[in-house]
């Protein structure tokens, strides 16, 4: 197999790039154009990469999809049972293609809060100051694919002191088969801004296609967010994503990814800590089954002295299914006073199940506190020898168990209706196994 994309690849791809020829935003067609040319220049990854080296994307170059095209409208009733209860706030894209007939937006006179290129140029130097620059293109063939695509995209813009009660929810529904959409979202928290996002990937059929999705956060100065990342596409789909948190003093970052859908996915999570006292909590849990691969790559760059960072990352795998996880930890030279502490726990399903772990913390500092384990393992024999002394069938107990193992995670969503809803598809999904 070819170490590079081939050349029909990009030139369908590419050729069919929109470029407004009215558009007055230059630095935006500049960095669109920067993009182009260098994934012309990127070569795809394989397995001899080391960062890719469980995660097999080759079946990626024989898909050379179009870029989805605006399709007809949804109706509210398509989609409804997606919603959040809480959400008082929505932006809903389908197939890439932001649909404001199909969104909310809730009179704030603070928060703003639409469709990323139509609000460019009303914040252009705003924007032009953050997009793309967390989440870098250079070494990067899929983030530089979503950006040479950019087009619609959500735009969080928190106002200094601004406090959003209600979840904002970031909908992306993929409804066409055979196509690749280039997702993209873009918050910026001004300082003691407070916010809960929930950025939701979704699927209307069994379809395969690629989503390949790039997320970026800026928090100032005592900025807070809570960040909850649910992916349930397709089990035909491909999902590319990455997203990266950059933290000012005293700001907070709290994140729950939920991985249950794509046949092949990879995540990327990158969060640097900018400035001195902030924190980040992150969790992940990672549900699989049948032939999925789940891959989730989490680098933590502790640049700056007295910050934090908490992670667990649980996966369970069942039939022939194979979850990767690989988190580094690191703690630059005049980072003293680092609290740092990352866990990963994995549980096997069945014989064929596979799991490749690897925790890393790389120190360059000597006055730290930081911490990490792995663990892979199956059911306790005991505990359900214990359930089923209490009545419980052994399916029952095994179900029961494995829900439990999960829910950890889960019940550190704060949005109780999005909390439920996961909690019913993992208690499905172990059912069924």
């Amino acid at each position: 197999m070819s170490e590079t994309l081939p050349n029909d690849y990009f030139s369908c791809l590419l050729g069919s790039l929109p470029i407004d020829p009215q558009d007055s935003l230059g630095w935006l067609k500049q960095l669109r154009a920067q993009a182009i040319d260098q994934a012309g220049q990127l070569r795809f990854p394989t397995v001899k990469d080391e960062e890719w080296r469980f995660t097999d994307v080759s079946p990626l170059t024989q898909l050379p999809y179009k870029p989805a095209q605006k399709a007809g409208t949804l109706n509210i009733s398509d989609i409804q049972h997606f919603f959040i209860a809480e959400s008082h706030h929505r932006l809903v894209f389908v197939d890439g293609f932001f649909a404001p007939e199909l969104s909310q937006l809730s009179a704030d006179d603070q928060l703003l809060l639409g469709n990323l290129t139509a609000l460019a140029s009303a914040k252009a130097s705003l924007v032009e100051t953050h997009l793309g620059q967390y989440v870098q293109f250079r070494n990067n063939i899929f983030a530089a694919l979503n950006t040479a695509f950019l087009q619609d995209g959500a735009l969080i813009v928190l106002p200094e002191s601004c406090v959003v009660s209600s979840p904002i929810h970031l909908l992306f529904i993929a409804t066409q088969e055979r196509t690749t959409h280039y997702p993209r979202c873009l918050l910026i928290g001004e300082s003691n801004s407070q916010a809960t996002v929930i950025e939701d990937y979704v699927a209307l059929g069994p379809d395969t296609y690629v989503t390949n999705s790039v997320t970026e956060f800026s928090l100032a100065d005592n900025a807070q967010v809570n960040h909850i990342r649910v992916q349930r596409e397709s089990n035909k789909a491909f999902h590319l994503a990455h997203s990266a948190v950059a933290l000012e003093q005293s700001s907070h970052y709290r994140s729950v990814s939920i991985t249950l859908g794509a046949l092949i996915s990879r995540f990327n999570l990158d969060v640097e800590f900018k400035a001195q006292a902030a924190e980040c909590t992150i969790d992940g849990l990672a549900m699989i089954t049948d032939k999925q691969l789940a891959d989730t790559h989490t680098c933590i760059n502790h640049a700056t002295p007295y910050c934090t960072s908490q992670q667990q990352h649980k996966c369970i795998v069942d039939g022939s299914a194979h979850a990767v996880f690989n988190g580094k930890i690191i703690v630059r030279p005049h980072a003293q006073r680092t609290n740092s502490s990352q866990s990963s726990r994995n549980l096997l399903l069945s014989g064929s199940a596979q799991i490749d772990t690897k925790p890393q913390l790389e120190i360059f500092a000597d006055d730290v506190k930081c911490a990490h384990g792995a663990t892979v393992g199956q059911l306790d024999n005991e505990e359900i020898f214990y359930l089923k002394s209490r009545g419980l069938n052994e399916l029952a107990a095994r179900n029961l168990l494995t829900y439990a193992f999960g829910a950890e995670i889960l019940d550190r969503i704060p949005v109780r209706s999005l909390k439920h809803a996961l909690e019913q598809i993992v208690l499905n999904q172990t059912q069924s196994s």
